[in-house]
């Protein structure tokens, strides 16, 4: 596949984005990176985009065509059966279909942990953590000698899982100590994935500072 082949529209502050271009860069895969204004988006974004949402991922053909994949995991899963590298996924089957259950319990864990940081208000702050909180001691349990979900090896749930914990290295410790406190693995699993290449260039070198200045125009109680 040429490099001029695969584009990734993104939105810089998207974790849905940030799950496809991770797979994207442990395959070392070359591909051309599209950033959209989510606030005002594009007639030739929404002529692509079914759903009006990133990430989009654009396959060239051999005609000059271009195929449009959306949904994060679909590319995510069209990525790991097309493109060369280390899999994302074990061979047994069973682990499979486990780690595809974890990939979608991340998905309302994302959601607690949007919520938690939008939050205007302490009750809404203090119902999100405390629902966060139960789904990390859920994760705790399951988790072995690490450093990733399943040992040694990098995975699929650790592609998908990474952009939630970002959240949380940028916020002052005050606010996220106590999130993970006492949860001594997934606190281990955190830091290895926020040390991987490929959880680092996953977004831009101003990532940090978007996020903040987006949360405090919303609002946030954890954005001074």
């Amino acid at each position: 596949m040429s490099e001029s082949m695969l584009k990734l529209i993104s939105h810089p502050l998207c974790p849905f984005v940030q799950r496809a271009a991770i797979v994207l860069l442990e395959k070392g895969t070359a591909f051309e990176r599209i950033q959209v204004d989510l606030a005002a988006k594009p007639d030739w974004f929404l002529a692509l985009s079914p759903t009006g949402k990133v990430p989009l991922l654009l396959v060239g053909k051999p005609d000059g065509s271009e195929v449009v994949i959306f949904e994060s995991m679909v590319i995510c899963e069209y990525l790991e059966e097309t493109q060369s590298g280390a899999p994302m996924y074990p061979q047994d089957a069973l682990s499979r279909a486990r780690q595809r259950s974890w990939i979608e319990f991340a998905g309302s864990t994302l959601s607690d942990a949007w919520q938690f940081l939008h939050a205007t208000d302490r009750i809404t702050a203090e119902t999100r953590q405390a629902a966060l909180r139960t789904k990390l001691e859920r994760l705790e349990t399951e988790l072995g000698a690490g450093p990733y979900f399943d040992g040694a090896l990098f995975g699929m749930v650790d592609a998908v899982f990474a952009p939630i914990f970002r959240y949380f290295g940028m916020l002052d410790p005050a606010i996220s100590r106590p999130i993970f406190d006492k949860l001594p693995r997934t606190d281990a699993w955190r830091s290895a994935l926020a040390a991987r290449p490929s959880v680092i260039h996953a977004v831009g070198a101003d990532y940090a500072s978007r996020l903040r200045e987006y949360l405090h125009q919303q609002g946030s109680l954890h954005i001074a």
